[in-house]
């Protein structure tokens, strides 16, 4: 009898456990029907193979059902999405360089050993639990309540499947996820011939832009710069401030800015997926989507300012490995992390400061030929820490060296980040860094002959935003020239530094900036 019960206690956690994770809450979700089925199931089944592979099978499908849930937990509080087998696989090696950026290659390696031994235990506890010496039998005690589970288990379960909910906190994890998972398989891999097939025949061919001919184009990426932290009134205490003084430096320096907002393709992460949305004109929400835009030819800005006369630049020091989707974009010139010369410090998962980036792009990358430059920024990724000032005096930074006193500054992630409330005062902290830095690199680079166009990448993971965030990103663009900006102006963004925050739900998609370039400063969109 203790088997019994410790069996189905053992196994009722394992599928309902997730299920708290996902919800935040325990009180919702108290039983899983499949355990009750599973546990006397097995106890009353006689020795042999067909045993043994039958709970070889049944551990196999509570193992993949409850890693799924613990995924789809994991991928609701980072990205606020449920998992995607179809898609999110090739995910974990992203997910261990984060760590390995954060915690450290030995940490993180430890980390993947322990959790693969802690799943090799609990499929051996689970096996021991199942495949007793000795079946349970009818004729005894233990065996006729084990039936008698069975019998009342599967009715439930039976009547859960239809549609009739005999006890409120009872649920079907095994089998909802394994509907679930399969559904979106399916679903998925019909949206893949679709999306392949529009690629195909809906071509958005590359456009010169003769009304930026000759004019240096900057598109910035903020990390994690979304609606949220001007909205939301703790982070927007930090930022306002800051955009307000931004403002006020841009008229002293006769430079003119206005801004809105774009729905971004993702939240939480993955910001390649949005620098794709804004570069294909296509709406680019998930790892597949990218690789088959990619390995389609289809054109992006990046065409569309070569046809212009542009030199094409892309500064990318988040990356630190091979990067072939650089190449199939098909820039001129890419610096990726190895490519920037920093002798400084790396701060985390953070390779070099921003002010660095912008510096050191400035001083060697920008030329004195009209370019087209991508600058994806990274130092407001997680985890927030340490935060940098910005140096005043940019002749100071060098090579970087001058960052050293900042390697050990700060709580270190895995002390910082046991305080969610501390999480979120660095996340603000560390956007309002990149958004300064932002703005006075431009008031160095921006003259009536640049266009820049500095925009979020993504909204924060929702322990950030909370679940009910926007996808909207706030944008800015910034010009000596007030020509270059009335086209903007004409689509909805407001004169200043402070986008409606009212016009959230209704943003624009990101994809459409390209679409926007095209129509105002392509042939159609000339006098």
């Amino acid at each position: 009898m203790r088997r019994l019960l410790l069996t189905v206690l053992v196994l009722n956690f394992l599928l309902i456990a997730p299920l708290w994770w996902r919800y935040g809450e325990i009180g919702s979700f108290w039983l899983a029907w499949e355990a009750l089925v599973i546990a006397p199931l097995m106890l009353l089944l006689p020795r042999g193979l067909l045993r043994a592979w039958f709970a070889a099978v049944l551990v196999g499908w509570v193992v993949l059902a409850t890693l799924a849930n613990v995924g789809t937990a994991a991928t609701h509080m980072a990205f606020a999405r449920p998992l995607n087998l179809y898609l999110d696989i090739p995910l974990l090696r992203s997910i261990y360089h984060l760590l390995e950026g954060n915690l450290g290659q030995l940490i993180a390696v430890s980390a993947i050993i322990a959790m693969v031994v802690m799943l090799l235990a609990t499929i051996a506890g689970m096996l021991r639990l199942l495949l007793p010496t000795v079946a349970y039998s009818v004729k005894r005690l233990s065996g006729a309540v084990a039936l008698a589970m069975l019998v009342f288990a599967t009715t439930l379960a039976a009547l859960e499947l239809n549609g009739v909910r005999v006890v409120d906190n009872a649920r079907l994890p095994i089998v909802n996820t394994t509907r679930f998972q399969w559904q979106q398989i399916t679903d998925t891999h019909a949206a893949r011939l679709a999306f392949s097939e529009q690629l195909a025949t809906s071509p958005i061919e590359a456009q010169a832009l003769p009304g930026l001919e000759g004019r240096n184009v900057l598109l910035t990426f903020v990390e994690s710069y979304g609606i949220s932290a001007l909205d939301t009134p703790r982070y927007a205490d930090v930022l306002l401030p800051t955009l307000a003084d931004m403002q006020q430096r841009f008229e002293e320096r006769d430079l003119h800015v206005v801004s809105g907002m774009l729905k971004a393709p993702i939240r939480g992460g993955q910001s390649w997926l949005a620098h794709a949305t804004a570069l294909s004109g296509r709406w680019i929400d998930n790892q597949l989507w990218y690789r088959l835009m990619l390995n389609s030819e289809h054109s992006t800005l990046i065409d569309d300012f070569s046809a212009t006369g542009q030199r094409t630049l892309s500064v990318m020091p988040a990356i630190t490995m091979a990067w072939p989707e650089g190449e199939a974009y098909g820039f001129d010139q890419i610096a990726a992390a190895k490519d920037i010369d920093y002798a400084g410090p790396s701060l985390n998962w953070v390779t070099m400061p921003d002010q660095f980036t912008f510096d050191y792009t400035q001083r060697h990358l920008l030329g004195d030929t009209p370019v087209f430059a991508q600058l994806a920024l990274i130092s407001s990724h997680a985890p927030w820490t340490p935060i940098l000032p910005v140096i005043e005096d940019w002749s100071l930074i060098e090579d970087g060296r001058i960052f050293a006193p900042w390697a050990n500054a700060g709580d270190p992630p895995e002390v910082l980040w046991q305080d969610i409330e501390r999480v979120r005062d660095h996340y603000a902290w560390s956007v309002d860094y990149a958004v300064k830095v932002t703005g006075r690199w431009a008031e160095r680079v921006v003259d009536d002959n640049t266009l820049m166009i500095i925009l979020g990448d993504h909204q924060a993971a929702p322990l950030i935003t909370g679940d009910d965030a926007s996808l909207a990103v706030p944008v800015h663009i910034i010009s000596g020239d007030p020509a270059l900006l009335a086209p903007f102006m004409a689509r909805g963004f407001v004169s200043g530094t402070v986008p409606l925050f009212d016009q959230a739900s209704s943003a624009p998609r990101m994809s459409q900036l390209r679409h926007w370039l095209q129509a105002d400063f392509g042939e159609q969109g000339r006098p």
